[in-house]
């Protein structure tokens, strides 16, 4: 049975750089050996993650790219999917944007930001991914 998983930022460590926690969620994924798409909600932010990932620590190394940019991003564990590419979906889906995500797929993670504002569609998402009949959970981050 498909997942949705919910990651609601609490801490001030990922309040202040959302996108680190996008980047946990990253590796864990790369350590479990789950090919993982990030759906980016622009140009901008997907380059931003591609920094990020090049930031986690000399002993860190996830391969990553931007979906678009090289023919051999099968190869990418980690592939970042701006909003104007067509990446195909993968096992596990770390969605950014604010539609929820169609197709098939393992495991989608939602990143709940900590504005209480921001979160209005996030609860919309959880109907839609309940009325798809996924298993739902919720994690403070």
């Amino acid at each position: 049975m498909a997942r949705a998983d919910f990651y609601l930022i609490t801490t001030p460590r990922f309040r202040t750089e959302p996108l680190r926690l996008v980047c946990e969620l990253a590796r864990k994924a790369f350590d479990a050996g789950l090919p993982t798409l990030v759906l980016a909600r622009s140009q901008e932010q997907a380059e931003a993650l591609d920094d990020l990932l090049w930031d986690m620590g000399d002993e860190v190394y996830i391969p990553h790219q931007i979906a678009g940019a090289e023919e051999d991003e099968d190869e990418a564990e980690v592939l970042i999917a701006a909003p104007d590419v067509d990446a195909a979906l993968r096992p596990l889906v770390i969605n950014l944007r604010d539609a929820a995500v169609e197709g098939a797929f393992d495991r989608v993670l939602e990143v709940v930001p900590a504005d209480e504002s921001a979160r209005g569609p996030l609860r919309e998402r959880w109907k839609q991914y309940q009325a798809r009949g996924l298993e739902l959970k919720k994690h403070d981050m």
